[in-house]
């Protein structure tokens, strides 16, 4: 092992983080700093403490980001309607830079020279927590215990838990056989039944979400307020970003809204199958493509579409501080300057309807979109100039091959 004398560790409290905390001890014969990140996950993070302390760990750090993780992370890729392969909204990978950069942050305070995460070597995780932090301290040396270490099976794991005396408090979704990743904007679950992708996951599977059929029999309605791209207010309240997720996950789950069923594509090359309940993030994406196609400008919104998915993959691989990345982010952000109204959405038996729109920046003139008489606001006969010049190298085409 390579000399580290301090190593900052991304730690939750769980089996592996906790074995990997004495295994760095014990490996690199280091200090080892813990770091336990509140990003909406749902479940209580301060007992982590007790834990750290028990394995002889000085310095502790347990923070609440919620708010930073929705306002800076979250917003700004809703912003650009960001959805990878058609169908995944990015929860996992949205959350890895924050925790990248916290982890850096707090290396560089205490001196270490080194910071460490719990991501397995088939995973898209480790390459996001990396890439992410290497962007931000180009030179931290990062100990992936995944790679190194020869604890590949759950057995191996609880025995060097049990030689070791590590007391390993289980999640509250202990008995699920699944793998779960949750925070404000999603839950994630691989592996066990599902790992074979025709198998239908068993309903108690999923935690935050009803079933469709089983939601209630009458419609929600929500009135949600947009200012530049961004949700400010639902129902006539004002709300931070981690509220408006916090309230959209609860209404969204209560009627069944946000399952997903995807098998996708791992920047490491594999495919994998996953399920992923993600209400606040079903909503706001259809609230937020409502509130553009009144107030964006047409071909404007069709640049934005057709960038959107290179700036998804860009999230899904882990290059959050890449310069690409922030360069799209300021093309994005300039797009939102009208994006301000107000879009109202029915919501029934885990379908999301919009029902109306409305803004001061509107783009839509109803004197020129009426089928009614308009006034003379748009004059027909222009339609057929516009129609020839359209078709000239069709209809040129057509003559010369014949």
């Amino acid at each position: 092992m390579s000399q580290v004398k301090k190593v900052v560790l991304a730690y939750s409290g769980g089996l592996d983080t906790s074995i990997i905390a004495k295994w760095l001890q014990d490996e690199y014969n280091c200090a080892v700093v813990t770091f336990t990140a509140d990003i909406g996950q749902g479940e209580e993070i301060e007992p982590a403490r007790a834990k750290a302390e028990a394995m002889g760990i000085k310095e502790i750090y347990i923070e609440d980001l919620r708010e930073e993780f929705a306002k800076d992370f979250v917003f700004p890729m809703m912003r650009a309607n960001a959805i990878y392969e058609g169908e995944y909204l990015l929860g996992t990978s949205i959350a890895r830079p924050l925790i990248s950069k916290r982890l850096v942050e707090i290396a560089k305070k205490v001196g270490a020279d080194a910071i460490s995460h719990g991501a397995t070597g088939k995973g898209n995780d480790q390459v996001r927590f990396e890439l992410n932090a290497y962007a931000l301290m180009p030179d931290v040396k990062v100990i992936a215990p995944w790679r190194e270490w020869d604890l590949l099976s759950r057995e191996k794991l609880m025995a060097y838990a049990e030689k070791h005396n590590i007391a390993v408090e289980k999640k509250k979704w202990q008995k699920s056989p699944y793998s779960m990743d949750a925070n404000l904007l999603h839950i994630s679950y691989e592996g066990g039944v599902i790992e074979d992708p025709a198998n239908e996951p068993e309903e108690d599977m999923w935690l935050w979400t009803v079933a469709p059929e089983n939601a209630p029999d009458k419609a929600t309605y929500l009135d949600i307020g947009y200012e530049k791209g961004d949700i400010v207010a639902i129902n006539g309240n004002n709300m931070s970003p981690a509220t408006v997720m916090e309230y959209l996950n609860k209404v969204g789950g209560e009627n069944g809204v946000g399952r997903d069923d995807i098998v996708e594509n791992r920047f490491v090359g594999m495919k994998a199958r996953g399920c992923y309940e993600t209400p606040a993030g079903t909503i706001m994406l259809k609230a937020h493509r409502a509130m553009e196609s009144l107030t964006l400008d047409r071909n404007a919104g069709h640049l934005k579409d057709e960038l959107m998915p290179k700036y998804a993959e860009m999230i899904y691989n882990g290059f959050w501080f890449s310069p690409e990345r922030e360069m799209l982010q300021a093309l994005i952000d300039n797009s939102q300057e009208f994006v301000t109204g107000n879009v109202r959405l029915k919501i029934y038996k885990g379908n999301v309807s919009i029902v109306g729109r409305s803004s001061k920046f509107s783009l839509f003139d109803e004197d020129i979109a009426t089928f009614e008489d308009d006034g003379g606001a748009y004059d027909h006969s222009d339609a057929e100039g516009f129609i020839k010049l359209n078709a000239l190298r069709l209809r040129t085409a057509a003559k010369k091959r014949k």
